[in-house]
């Protein structure tokens, strides 16, 4: 059965490879293509703009006419955007979301996930079967380890990404944190600088790195006093996040109302 499928930010990076990640996927059809008003990419046809063909679906901005157009939305925008878009859905045909944009507020996350109340609601920091396992890895190790191991989380990413932590790094900060069972809001040290004084056994840290065009590169290390160990991701390619994500859209078609994540669609 073939699945009607608009994208939210069709026009930028992860837009434009979820439309080349569709292409090759036959139960997969683009059927509604977002930006903002202000783009200059309004009126061209997503998948000329994405390089795979006309397709005969031209970006627009007009919500309302987009949701009535789908089955599924992707969602690689920005938070007002993800926010706004859920909010509208339950007066549409479309009612379910997959959501990879990241850098929201508390408030903001609150206010996107409160609509799983009336939508299926499918959100992931990374779309990567690859980092799904990580994470369930990640849970593992810092359940079975316990404390007297040290939390700390490495990303880099490309010089272009505007938000930090990336979402990815969060989604590992909160395995490592269910693992060890801490609430993740009171563990986790997001930055450092100056005089910190010393570490706590139950922070999770964080570091953060921009530079030149790394699609993703995410570690987590477990150290003790006498041992480390270090579990890893790198993506060489956006590709394997947005074939992800259009997995996860197929799956999310007809769920019912509520919040899923991509360790739902791999099973874990």
């Amino acid at each position: 059965m073939t699945v009607d499928i608009g994208i939210l930010g069709a026009d930028g990076r992860m837009g434009v490879a979820v439309i080349r990640a569709m292409a090759q996927v036959p139960r997969a059809r683009l059927t509604a293509a977002l930006t903002a008003p202000a783009s200059d990419a309004i009126g061209q046809d997503a998948g000329a703009l994405a390089g795979v063909g006309t397709l005969g679906v031209k970006l627009g901005s007009d919500l309302s006419t987009a949701l009535d157009q789908c089955d599924v939305l992707i969602d690689f925008s920005a938070p007002k955007a993800s926010i706004d878009t859920a909010l509208a859905m339950h007066n549409h045909r479309c009612k379910a979301m997959v959501s990879g944009t990241t850098g929201f507020t508390e408030t903001e996350n609150n206010a996107l996930e409160a609509a799983s109340e009336s939508i299926a609601l499918l959100r992931s920091g990374n779309f990567s079967p690859g980092v799904t396992a990580l994470a369930a890895l990640v849970e593992i190790a810092t359940e079975k380890l316990g404390t007297g191991w040290d939390i700390e989380i490495l990303e880099m990413h490309h010089r272009y990404k505007v938000d930090a932590p990336s979402g990815t790094a969060l989604l590992l900060g909160e395995a490592s944190a269910k693992g060890r069972g801490l609430a993740f809001e009171d563990a986790a040290v997001l930055s450092r600088e100056g005089v910190t004084g010393e570490r706590q056994d139950d922070e999770i840290g964080f570091a953060t790195l921009r530079g030149g065009g790394v699609v993703g590169r995410h570690e987590v290390r477990l150290a003790s006093h006498l041992e480390m160990i270090t579990l890893g991701h790198d993506a060489f390619d956006r590709s394997v996040f947005a074939r992800g994500a259009v997995d996860a859209a197929l799956w999310t078609h007809g769920k019912p109302k509520g919040l899923y994540n991509m360790r739902d669609v791999l099973g874990f």
